[in-house]
This record gives structure tokens, sequence and C-alpha cells, in this order.
């Protein structure tokens, strides 16, 4: 699986990337600076200059590509997104599921595997963002959505395979979701994040109860 890098400055001299690469590069950098600085520090300590450090770019670097500290916190949360997302995704195509109890261990087993690789996404993902204000909780709402609608793809699934399984609303999967995302939580708050891992087996027990399964 892919690492998350560390920030890493251009060489100095001259260079073969154009304007548009350029810039591309040091918004990458000044997202991977967030998302350390957030790991390391917290959000609420993190200041413009702690990320205009880690990236190595000036501060009018910074303010040519985010408004404040906020709108480049909001960035990388959805970077972060994107990033254990796609990890998801991968892991679904690496392995196509045999069953849909394949699909769903692959799911969770493969989104805590990404969390616990990358202790910054986890962090940025699952505990920083709710002292990040208003706007950056209505991405973390994107996110447990999207986990919460994977979940229910699920249950369709397992519904076909088993006439038996009874339909869900949606609520149940947002209650699913909100209890994963505080086990992580407090996984992250007291312990290691290779203790996301353990989270496996119990989720799954629970996930099967919930299906009726």
């Amino acid at each position: 699986m892919p690492s998350l890098p560390s920030p890493q400055p251009l060489r100095p001299g001259r260079h073969q990337l154009a304007r548009e690469d350029v810039e591309r590069y040091q918004r990458e950098r000044l997202l991977l600076a967030m998302l350390h600085s957030v790991a390391e520090r917290g959000y609420s300590s993190t200041t413009v200059a702690d990320v205009v450090a880690g990236a190595a770019v000036s501060r009018t670097t910074f303010y040519a590509q985010f408004a404040d500290k906020e709108a480049c916190f909001i960035a990388a949360y959805e970077f972060a997104m994107h990033y254990a997302l796609t990890r998801m995704s991968e892991a679904a195509a690496l392995r196509p599921a045999q069953s849909w109890r394949d699909r769903v261990r692959s799911e969770l087993s493969s989104y805590l595997d990404a969390l616990a690789n990358e202790p910054v996404i986890a962090t940025t993902l699952h505990v920083e963002v709710l002292a990040a204000g208003p706007q950056a909780l209505e991405h973390r709402v994107e996110l447990l959505g999207q986990l919460a609608s994977r979940t229910a793809d699920v249950n369709e699934l397992a519904r076909a395979a088993d006439g038996s399984l009874r339909e869900l609303p949606p609520a149940v999967f947002a209650l699913y979701t909100g209890g994963l995302d505080e086990l992580i939580r407090d996984r992250l708050r007291t312990g290691s994040p290779e203790a996301l891992r353990e989270l496996v087996e119990p989720v799954l027990e629970a996930t099967y109860a919930m299906f009726g399964a």
C-alpha cells in the first residue's frame, strides 16, 4: 500500500515544471504539512507559520492557495478523505468479494488499515476535525455519509443473498457509522493507531447483528 509522503520542497535551481505544475506541487506540500502539523500539535495550536515551515514555502505562496488556516485544513481533510476511500476501493478491486460477508470485511479492514498505516490521516479525519469549525464538520458529515452508504450497499447484497434479512432504514446506517467513528477516535486517543486493526472483529460482529444475520 502506498505510504503518505512527508512534504518535500522542490530542489533549488532551474527545473522544467510548468507554472501550474509548480502550484499543484506547492499545494500538495501545504496539504501534507497541514496534516502533519495537526497530527503533531492539534488543529487549535497549528498556525499558518507551522504549515509554511513544514511545506518549505513562503506565506505569500500559502495565501495564494488558501484564504486562511481553516480553508487549508478543509482542503487537507478532503485530501485525507479521498486517500482513505481510495484505499478501500483499491482493496476491493484487488480482492473481489465472493460473498457479502467478504465484502463487509474488506470494506472495514481496508479502511482501518488505511488509518492505522497513516496516523496523520486518522487523526485529521476522526479527531481534529471536531476542533476545526462548522465548515469542517460539514465535510465530516460527508465522510460519515459515504461510509454509511457503503454499508447500506453491503446490506443490499446481503438481502439479495438471504431473503430473510430485513431492510434497514437510513438512520440505522448513520448510527452504525457514528459508533464506528467514536470507536476509532477512542483508539486514537488512548493507544497506538495499530490498535485500530483490533476493531475489525468486534465491528464485524456488530454488523452481522445489525443485518440480522
